[in-house]
C-alpha cells in the first residue's frame, strides 16, 4: 500500500509538467512558424503567400482530428495514445526540417497536426481523471503555463532562429522535447480506459465538417478581397453544427453529448471562452503588427515588446488559487474580464510619436490577468462534469478553445481592415489599429456579462487544499 501511494504522489508530480511539456510544444509550433515564412519560403523557391499553406494544413488537422481524442483515449488507454501523439509529433517535426519543397512541408505539417489533435486533450483527460476536484486547480494552473507564454515566445524564438541558425532548427528544437516528453509519459502516465466505448463515426464526421469549414473560413478572413465566398463558407460551418445537434437529439452515444450543456457550469465556461478570445487572442497579433507597419521596428523587437505577457503570466498562476479560494469563480470571472478589456482599450492611447516603451507596463500587466482567465476558465468548465462525461467533455473543450482562438484572430484582422478603408484613420494606419484595440477591448467587457450565469457557489468542490 506504501509503495502503491509513493506512485500515486509520483504521478501527481509530474504529471502537470508531462501535459505542460505538451502544451508547449504545440503552443510554440502554432507560432513559431509566422515569422519564419520568408526565410521558409526563400529556401524553398516559393512565394511567401504561398506558405500560408503550411500553417493552414496544421490547423485544419487540429479541427478534424481533435474531436476524437476522447474515444481514442476510452479505447486504446491514455498512456498509448499520449505516447502514440509525442511520437507522431516529434516525427512531424523532424519531416518538417526535412521538407524539400512546399508539398513535403504541407504533408510534414498534416502529421504534426495529427499528433497534436490527440497529445493536448488526452494529455489534459488524464489530469482530469487523476486528480480530485479539490486538486485540479492547482494542477491545471501549472500545466496550462505554456498556453500563455507559447504565443508570446514563438515569433522571438523564431525570429532569433531564422537570423542566427536556419529555419529548419524551429521545427527541430521540438525533437529534444518530445523525447522528454515520451519518457516522463513512458514511467508517469497512467492509462485510463473506458469499457463501454461506441464510436459515433456519422457524428464524428458531421462534426469534423462543422470544425474543418469554421476553421477555413477563420483562416480565409484574413483575406477580404472577396467576402462572398468565405461567408458562405462560415454558414455552412454552423448548418452542420445544426446538423449534429439534430444527429445527437436522436439519441444512441453522440460524440459530444447534448447532456453535456445541461451541466451549467460547462455551459458558461464554453460561451465564456468563445466570448472572452475574442479579444484576447487578436492583442499577440494586432501588437507585433502594429510595431512593425506602424512603428517599422524589426519582429524581434516586436517580439521583446510582448515578452514580459510570458514572465508575468508566470507569476499570475502562484495568486490565481488564492483569489478564486477568496472571492469565488463568478465574481473573479466577471472582475477580472472587465479589467484584461480595459488594458486592451488603453492599448489604444499612445500616438505615432509615443515611446513604445509605453506598451511594456500595459502588456505585463495583462500577462498577470490572462494567467487567472484561462486557469479560471479552464477548470470551471470541468467543474461539475460526471466522470462518464469528462472524455467526451474535455475534448469539445479543446475544440472550442482552438477555433476560438481562431475567431479572435479573425476578429481582430476584420475590424482593423474595416478601420483601414474609413476616413478616421486619416491616412495613418497607426489609427486604423488604436480603434481596433478600442473595439475589441470594449467588447472584451462586455463578453464578461457571460459569467453574470455563474452562482457565486459555482466551484466549491475545486477549492484547494492548503498544503
Amino acid at each position: 500500500m506504501t509503495e502503491l501511494n509513493t506512485q500515486q504522489t509520483s504521478i501527481k508530480k509530474i504529471l502537470p509538467l508531462i501535459l505542460a511539456t505538451a502544451i508547449f510544444m504545440q503552443m510554440l509550433d502554432s507560432t513559431i512558424l509566422n515569422t519564419s515564412l520568408p526565410a521558409i519560403a526563400k529556401d524553398l523557391n516559393e512565394s511567401p503567400l504561398n506558405m500560408q499553406n503550411a500553417i493552414i494544413s496544421y490547423v485544419l488537422t487540429l479541427a478534424v482530428f481533435m474531436p476524437a481524442s476522447g474515444f481514442l483515449a476510452d479505447r486504446f488507454g491514455t498512456k498509448k495514445v499520449f505516447i502514440f501523439s509525442l511520437v507522431l509529433f516529434s516525427l512531424g517535426s523532424l519531416f518538417c526540417s526535412l521538407s524539400q519543397n512546399l508539398t513535403h512541408l504541407v504533408i510534414s505539417r498534416v502529421i504534426q497536426g495529427v499528433g497534436g489533435s490527440l497529445m493536448t486533450p488526452v494529455g489534459k483527460l488524464a489530469l482530469i481523471k487523476t486528480f480530485d476536484k479539490n486538486e485540479l486547480l492547482k494542477a491545471m494552473n501549472f500545466a496550462i503555463i505554456p498556453a500563455l507564454i507559447g504565443p508570446v515566445l514563438g515569433p522571438l524564438v523564431g525570429g532569433y532562429m531564422v537570423d542566427y541558425l536556419s529555419w529548419h532548427w524551429i521545427f527541430l528544437i521540438n525533437i529534444p522535447i518530445g523525447f522528454l516528453g515520451i519518457l516522463l509519459g513512458l514511467k508517469f502516465m497512467p492509462d485510463y480506459k473506458s469499457d463501454d466505448v461506441d464510436f459515433d463515426f456519422k457524428g464524428f464526421l458531421i462534426f469534423a465538417a462543422a470544425s474543418l469549414l469554421l476553421s477555413v473560413s477563420l483562416e480565409l478572413f484574413g483575406d477580404m478581397q472577396n467576402i462572398t465566398p468565405v461567408l458562405l463558407i462560415f454558414i455552412m460551418g454552423f448548418l452542420f453544427l445544426y446538423y449534429y445537434y439534430k444527429h445527437a437529439k436522436r439519441g444512441g452515444n453522440p460524440i459530444f453529448p447534448l447532456n453535456l450543456f445541461q451541466v451549467r457550469t460547462f455551459r458558461v465556461g464554453i460561451v465564456g471562452n468563445l466570448a472572452t478570445r475574442l479579444g484576447i487572442s487578436s492583442v499577440p497579433l494586432l501588437l507585433p503588427l502594429m510595431i512593425q507597419i506602424a512603428y517599422r521596428q524589426s519582429a524581434v523587437t516586436s517580439g521583446w515588446i510582448i515578452a514580459p505577457m510570458a514572465i508575468t503570466a508566470i507569476f499570475g498562476k502562484s495568486y490565481v488559487i488564492k483569489i478564486l479560494d477568496k472571492y469565488g469563480y463568478r465574481k473573479t470571472l466577471m472582475l477580472n474580464t472587465f479589467i484584461i478589456g480595459t488594458l486592451i482599450c488603453l492599448l489604444a492611447i499612445p500616438d505615432i510619436h509615443t515611446s513604445l516603451y509605453w506598451f511594456v507596463p500595459i502588456i505585463a500587466v495583462l500577462g498577470f490577468f490572462n494567467s487567472i482567465q484561462f486557469t479560471s476558465m479552464n477548470t470551471i468548465s470541468i467543474a461539475d462534469l460526471r466522470n462518464f462525461q469528462t472524455s467526451s467533455g474535455n475534448s469539445l473543450i479543446s475544440v472550442n478553445q482552438q477555433l476560438a482562438i481562431g475567431f479572435g484572430i479573425a476578429f481582430g484582422l476584420i475590424v482593423l481592415k474595416l478601420f483601414e478603408n474609413t476616413d478616421l484613420i486619416q491616412g495613418e494606419i497607426h489609427n486604423a489599429f488604436r480603434y481596433t484595440f478600442l473595439t475589441v477591448g470594449i467588447l472584451t467587457i462586455l463578453s464578461g456579462l457571460v459569467f453574470r450565469r455563474l452562482h457565486i457557489s459555482d466551484g466549491k468542490n475545486m477549492k484547494s487544499k492548503e498544503d
